[in-house]
């Protein structure tokens, strides 16, 4: 899939070790279960990708050189994995030095999860020769089955043992559960005079819904920028990027996004909103942005990309508040999927948005690199070639454009079709 280049920012290798001073590390330490290969088999074949080997690496390992700046987005759901709880701990002094994530299992809804993502960090702590505060640890996989600690614990010194400047991709692989398409990006950008790094993974491809995060994803950055700041850049960015992302309606138990500064970069510290701060949060959002694309495009059994963009509107909200209907539709993911332009579902779908706007004012209109067509005018459908339609269609990235009047809010939003595949997957991740 083609990355969105944005102006003032330029994609370089190697993810998460792409910015100075940041070693990973990925391991197969025994958690995974054949249902997991089962699993993401049948979502490669969906993708017509290769297949993810059954015993995958699963546990990760992110070190930092020195204390960085840290922070973090959580998951709206109420029920709340473990792995969060320590971490929003961890994270209160706005500091971190690793991350240490497994798969497989969300280590959630178990009266000892607590107690095993702290084990997770203290595990990491002792063989890294740091503190456990500034540990941040994330799970992900089934929900409700107890974690074995043990396995982790024996696979400590082989994990910090294989840290490296160029570990990305081994620790991208234990955060992969049905995913079949690696999710990374590093790019450079440039503070005060200094080259910045910044890169990031993802991991997600079911239970993904825009309600925060959607997600486990993890980002580095040399560039030097206070907790504070760096805090709310990550809360902006994050509205206008992963939680505008919906693959399926549900929204995880435990998703998280966090990142850690070490200020390497040799650049002044941003401390405060100024142009400076700007050129950070426009190199957060390349990231993620581009993430989320990814993300949205491997949605389980997904075989297109479906990108939603509202103009027009009264305000932004308006626009988002649209943009999010139209794509978390399960009758136009479906449409996108038979290649059937159905306009009336997405006038519906438009429709039901909870937003105050005039309806006779919306034009839809559905585009590709197979070309653009109209599809309705001032909130009714019109006549148009089924043939262009359905060449737009077949495209692997399609795009709803819809106009509501001449206001200046707009909004993009992302998410896919639905498949018989999605159903396949999911009636027998446990079991």
């Amino acid at each position: 899939m083609k990355l969105v280049e944005l102006k003032g920012i330029i994609f370089v290798d190697g993810g998460v070790c792409a910015a100075k001073g940041f070693k990973a590390n990925g391991v197969q330490c025994g958690l995974a279960h054949k249902p997991l290969g089962e699993m993401a088999e049948a979502n490669a074949a969906a993708n017509n990708a290769v297949p993810a080997a059954k015993k995958k690496n699963d546990l990760a390992l992110i070190v930092a050189d020195k204390e960085c700046s840290a922070a973090a987005v959580y998951t709206t759901n109420k029920v709340k994995g473990a792995p969060i709880l320590v971490t929003k701990e961890h994270l209160r002094n706005g500091k971190a030095r690793a991350v240490i994530v497994n798969s497989v299992n969300a280590n959630t809804c178990n009266p000892d999860g607590v107690e095993k993502a702290t084990k997770m960090c203290q595990l990491a702590a002792k063989t890294l020769g740091i503190n456990e505060n500034d540990v941040i640890v994330a799970s992900t996989g089934v929900i409700g089955q107890v974690l074995p600690i043990e396995p982790i614990e024996k696979a400590m010194d082989e994990l910090a043992g294989g840290l490296t400047y160029d570990g990305n991709k081994r620790a991208l692989e234990a955060i992969m559960t049905t995913d079949t398409q690696e999710k990374e990006i590093a790019v450079q950008f440039e503070l005060g005079g200094k080259t910045c790094t910044m890169g990031g993974m993802l991991k997600g491809s079911g239970m993904i819904h825009p309600n925060m995060a959607t997600t486990l994803t993890f980002i580095t950055t040399d560039a030097d920028i206070s907790p504070e700041m760096m805090q709310r850049a990550l809360d902006d960015i994050i509205k206008v990027t992963l939680n505008r992302v919906s693959v399926d309606g549900d929204t995880s138990t435990n998703d998280m996004v966090c990142i850690m500064a070490s200020g390497d970069a040799g650049n002044k510290c941003v401390t405060e909103e100024n142009s400076e701060f700007e050129k950070f949060r426009h190199a957060l959002y390349g990231i993620l942005m581009n993430l989320a694309r990814k993300m949205a495009r491997d949605g389980e059994g997904a075989t297109k990309l479906v990108e939603c963009a509202v103009r027009g509107a009264d305000t932004d909200e308006i626009a988002e508040k649209v943009a999010k209907s139209v794509i978390g539709s399960s009758l136009i993911k479906a449409m996108i999927f038979g290649e059937d332009a159905n306009a009336g579902r997405i006038y519906c779908a438009v429709g039901y948005a909870d937003a105050n706007f005039d309806i006779s004012k919306v034009d839809i209109e559905m585009a590709s690199s197979g070309g653009v067509i109209p599809l309705g005018r001032q909130g009714n459908v019109i006549e148009f070639s089924e043939e262009l339609a359905k060449k737009i269609l077949q495209d692997e990235e399609i795009q709803i454009l819809v106009s509501m009047g001449d206001g200046k809010g707009r909004a993009i939003a992302w998410g896919c079709d639905l498949t018989y595949d999605y159903v396949k997957i999911n009636g027998d991740y446990r079991s």
